[in-house]
């Protein structure tokens, strides 16, 4: 395979140039991500998707003309392939389930460090889903409430209803492992859960990982959601 087909193409598009041209810059420093369009509205996001067919979208939640919850949904119908990463000022769990409703794969808060953009557009482009960790506490303890009144919150997060937990997964884990998921469902960044437990990020990432391939799921809110069902962490 050569370095064309390994690269992934990527689309940004937000109103504020200055902004726009720093999440380019960072992301061109990846080798293997490509930016091949841009664009300031909701509208332009549409064409660049129908025209590049990009493996990953990121877009402004609040633009001109068209807003990106609105957007996505109509770069998803022009291109299903191609997956949307919100990008928004708001920590507030309505505006992700708006997202998440829309068909975007990750909301990203406009504080995110480096890299939580990096990881995002990864995490999102294998198939997984990505959540500013900020925002995650607030959108979990939604989630419990959507569960004892509904019953239905599970389905917002794509959970797979058919995957079957055997409750002595939780076993596997070592106990760093379980200090690093209950951290993760107070929606600590990997930095914050390196500072708090004296390690590095890159070992944090580790645990992650770890983590995700024990309790077979492809994303970190995924297995917070697993754990919370399951009484793994405590909220």
């Amino acid at each position: 395979m050569d370095k064309r087909q390994q690269e992934l193409r990527i689309v940004i598009v937000d109103d504020h140039q200055l902004f726009r041209e720093g999440v380019k810059r960072i992301l061109e420093m990846e080798e293997d991500f490509k930016v091949v369009g841009e664009g300031a509205d909701g509208g332009e996001a549409t064409v660049l998707a129908e025209e590049h067919k990009p493996d990953v979208l990121l877009m402004d939640i609040n633009m001109p003309n068209i807003n990106g919850v609105s957007a996505a949904e109509n770069v998803i119908s022009v291109s299903p392939s191609t997956r949307v990463i919100m990008l928004s000022i708001h920590d507030d769990e309505g505006y992700v389930y708006r997202t998440l409703r829309a068909g975007a794969s990750g909301y990203l808060l406009k504080e995110m460090g480096t890299s939580d953009l990096v990881d995002a557009v990864r995490v999102v482009a294998s198939g997984g889903a990505y959540i500013h960790p900020k925002v995650t506490g607030k959108l979990i303890e939604e989630f419990r409430r959507l569960s004892e009144q509904e019953g239905t919150a599970e389905r917002s997060f794509s959970v797979d209803e058919s995957q079957a937990i055997d409750p002595k997964v939780i076993e596997s884990l070592t106990r760093r492992e379980r200090e690093v998921l209950q951290l993760m469902a107070e929606g600590k960044s990997n930095r914050a859960i390196g500072e708090f437990l004296f390690i590095s990020e890159k070992t944090v990432k580790n645990h992650v990982s770890s983590i995700l391939q024990k309790l077979n799921v492809q994303d970190r809110t995924q297995a917070v959601v697993i754990s919370i069902k399951n009484g793994w962490v405590k909220l």
